[in-house]
């Protein structure tokens, strides 16, 4: 994994965070995500738990938590498969097409199947909104979108553009 940014939690082994940008020539290229790995105790027999800490538009991913609905990592796990695999083909050819008959994100999966241009405008837009470098870097574990920063609340922020709250694109 020495071609990923890799941000251990609490100095340990089985919790970090990945940076994982989206596959090229998808609605995804060019995004950012920080995807939060864990490694169960039974690890590599076991899978790793994965799930995006910025939000994404993806029939697949849980919009609120993140969580991933992959087949390959939920119920196919093997032994065989380590972490470059998670990174370098599963999550790739998951942004790179989706199930919406297998989702995680009901909203995404009904505009993919009934408005697809529409549903590929959100997904650029969820990108532009959440899914920048700036997005990744020094994001705490425990940040919520809920929760308003002092200057944010005193109306002083540098940012005339900045989005605070889960308002939706």
């Amino acid at each position: 994994m020495s071609d990923y940014t890799v941000e251990t939690i609490n100095d340990g082994i089985t919790e970090f965070n990945v940076e994982f940008h989206g596959p090229k020539e998808s609605l995804y290229e060019g995004g950012v995500w920080k995807i939060r790995v864990e490694l169960p105790d039974a690890y590599p027999y076991k899978s790793p738990s994965i799930g995006f800490l910025n939000k994404i538009f993806h029939p697949n991913v849980d919009e609120l938590s993140g969580s991933v609905c992959l087949d390959v990592i939920n119920q196919s796990w093997s032994p065989m498969f380590d972490l470059l695999n998670v990174f370098e083909v599963f999550l790739p050819q998951l942004l790179l097409y989706p199930n919406p008959s297998d989702p995680l994100n009901g909203d995404a999966a009904s505009l993919m199947m009934k408005d697809k241009n529409q549903y590929e405008q959100k997904v650029k837009e969820y990108c532009e909104r959440y899914a920048k470098k700036e997005n990744v870097v020094g994001t705490p574990k425990d940040e919520s979108d809920d929760e308003i920063s002092e200057e944010e609340f005193s109306g002083q922020s540098d940012s005339d553009d900045e989005v605070v709250g889960h308002a939706d694109p």
